[in-house]
Parts: C-alpha cells; sequence; structure tokens
C-alpha cells in the first residue's frame, strides 16, 4: 500500500497507533497530549509546555516567483504559532529549519527572515535558532513553543479536538475563505484592485488568533482547532476525536467580503467550506461560554452550526432549507494532494 491510498490523515491514524502500542509516549505520563491535537502537550510543575511543528515546500505549499521571500517568513512562522493559538496557549519559541539549494540567493535569505523577524514581533514569539541542511528543493520547517497554565486540578487549561459535547454550538473566529481566494488570485483569478490585495493579504499573511485562544480558554471553553486545511475537513477532525457529528447552516457561515464580491455567492461559499489557510479558530461550546468568548475576544465570533449525537462522525453542510450540501472535497488532504 503507498501512502496516497491512505491519504494523510490515514498515515496519522497508523503512525499513531504504532507509537502507542511500540513507542515510549505510552510509558511516560507526562505526555498530556500527543498524536491528533494541534500540538504536543507535556505536563511539568508549573504549567504545560506545547510543541508543533510544521513544514512549507516549494512547489506544494507555494509558487516560487508568485510568492515573496518575506510573506513566506511571515507564513512559515504564523502557521505554527497558529497552532499554538488552537489549543488556547501562549507563543513562546521558535527553531527554524532551512533546506537550501546551494545556488539560493543571500539576499533572499535576508528578506525571508526579515518576514520571520516581522511575524516573531507582531506574535511575541522568539526566534531562538534552527538548522540549515542542502536540498534540491528548497523548504523552511519551523517548530514553536508555548505554555498553558493548569486549573484548580492541575490539569492543563487548553482547547483540545475531543472536548466537544453533544449540544454545543460551533463558533468561528473573523471570516471564511479568503486565503483560498487569495490563491486563486494569485494563480490568474481576475479580481478588483481593492477585492485582490485584500485576498492575496489573507493567503499570503494569515493571522493566527491567539487572543482569541485565550478568550475562549478563559470563558472556559475546552474545544477548538485552527482551520488549516478548510473548514469541513477541520471540523471533521473534531468530530472523529470526539465521537460526535456535527451540522453547519451555509447560511450562517461569516464570508470573507472581498472573496463574495469576486467569486459570487455560490462559488464563496464553497471556499469558504472548504478552502484551506484561513487560519481562524474553529471552537465549540455552550452558547454562554461562546457569549462569554465573543465579550472577551478581539475579532469577530460567529455561531455556525451544532454539535449533535451521531454515529457517523462526520460534518455535514446545510443548505437555507435544511437540505445537505454537495461539495467537491472536503478540505485539503498532503499526500492525497487534494
Amino acid at each position: 500500500m503507498k501512502v496516497s491510498e491512505l491519504g494523510e490523515f490515514g498515515v496519522i491514524e497508523r503512525l499513531a497507533q504504532l507509537l502507542a502500542a511500540e513507542g515510549s509516549a505510552a510509558r511516560d505520563d507526562r505526555l498530556y497530549a500527543g498524536i491528533g491535537d494541534d500540538g504536543a502537550v507535556w505536563l511539568q510543575k508549573d504549567g504545560a509546555l506545547l510543541a508543533t511543528t510544521d513544514t512549507l515546500v516549494e512547489g506544494v505549499h507555494f509558487v516560487a516567483g508568485k510568492t515573496s521571500w518575506r510573506d513566506l517568513g511571515w507564513k512559515a512562522l504564523a502557521v505554527n504559532v497558529s497552532d499554538i493559538a488552537a489549543m488556547g496557549g501562549e507563543p513562546e519559541l521558535a527553531l527554524v529549519t532551512l533546506l537550501l539549494r546551494d545556488n539560493t540567493d543571500v539576499e533572499d535569505l535576508d528578506e525571508l527572515y526579515r518576514g520571520m523577524t516581522e511575524a516573531a514581533d507582531a506574535m511575541d514569539i522568539v526566534i531562538a535558532g534552527g538548522d540549515i541542511v542542502r536540498a534540491q528543493e528548497f523548504a523552511i520547517s519551523v517548530t514553536a513553543t508555548g505554555r498553558a497554565g493548569l486549573d484548580h486540578a492541575k490539569q492543563p487549561k487548553l482547547l483540545r479536538r475531543s472536548a466537544a459535547q453533544a449540544g454545543d454550538v460551533i463558533a468561528v473566529t473573523g471570516t471564511l475563505g479568503g486565503a483560498a481566494g487569495g490563491l486563486a488570485v494569485v494563480q490568474g483569478k481576475q479580481a478588483d484592485d481593492r477585492a485582490a490585495q485584500a485576498l492575496r493579504e489573507r493567503h499570503f499573511r494569515p493571522r493566527p488568533r491567539v487572543d482569541a485562544g485565550h478568550a475562549a480558554v478563559a470563558a472556559h471553553v475546552r474545544c477548538g482547532i485552527d482551520l488549516s486545511d478548510g473548514l469541513m475537513q477541520d471540523l471533521g477532525h473534531i468530530c472523529r476525536s470526539s465521537g460526535l457529528g456535527a451540522i453547519v447552516w451555509q447560511d450562517k457561515l461569516p464570508i470573507d467580503d472581498a472573496l463574495r464580491a469576486t467569486f459570487g455567492e455560490m462559488e464563496a461559499v464553497q471556499l469558504a467550506a472548504t478552502g484551506g489557510e484561513d487560519y481562524e479558530l474553529l471552537v465549540t461550546g455552550t452558547r454562554e461560554q461562546i457569549d462569554v468568548m465573543a465579550g472577551q475576544s478581539n475579532v469577530p465570533i460567529t455561531v455556525i452550526g451544532e454539535m449533535v449525537a451521531s454515529e457517523r462522525h462526520t460534518a455535514r453542510l446545510l443548505d437555507g432549507s435544511g437540505k445537505p450540501m454537495e461539495l467537491p472535497a472536503a478540505g485539503w488532504d498532503h499526500l492525497r494532494g487534494s
């Protein structure tokens, strides 16, 4: 069997099973959360250490010549900080590994690191070092760490994918679909100048919702994920981890204004539901908890659906008449390339 047959999430599940059966993680109770969340959680006496890693590969995650080195540096750091935000944590430290062709221009590396330092300043995280190796294709891999506090029972105050409850409402920060729309513009989709600029900004310079993650934890929300692979795909991760189903109401989706103006209503809905790399937060909790979170958040919070008891641990998008909508794909899978 090839990894493309299993797909990204099938491979993750297989590796998680192997580690649980044979790895040291199965024998160390300091590992509070491992594979299956946005980051690993390691218990310490005075809190919890969060750790995550992500890689951007030329030709897979970005196209040379269509992404500036400075924007690439920003995004490489931002996607990792977003994982810390998705767990309600405080970002602290980043390590950067560069896979470089031997003919890479030094001036391009300068621009890459200018973008990363801009992001680090904006997101209050320290770049502390890393590694450099030679490779046939350029890639940048970042490992980020963060911290979470403990509650009175000495349990980490976190957002987890597995913590949803039947009857929870589903809410998202900000607007959806802008990053996917920005990618389409980069690839040649026509848009007026203002919309094109707004969509490209969403694609190239995501804004991790660290403060919203803190607001969620303070409101006693305990389930969350960041939207990296697409709304329906990422909500499906929560469904499987929590053993529930989910319904999303199409007419409640907070669709990016520039996206709607450029693509029209139905295509904008599809991009909002399945387009990746928005890096907004999706959380579930009681209506009261979400209202408290919204009152403390620095970005808009929109209720878009609810978690339901279901033997099928999947998410469904319903139209205005309550009928399930057919979507071309749930979201992005790296190994299947769709």
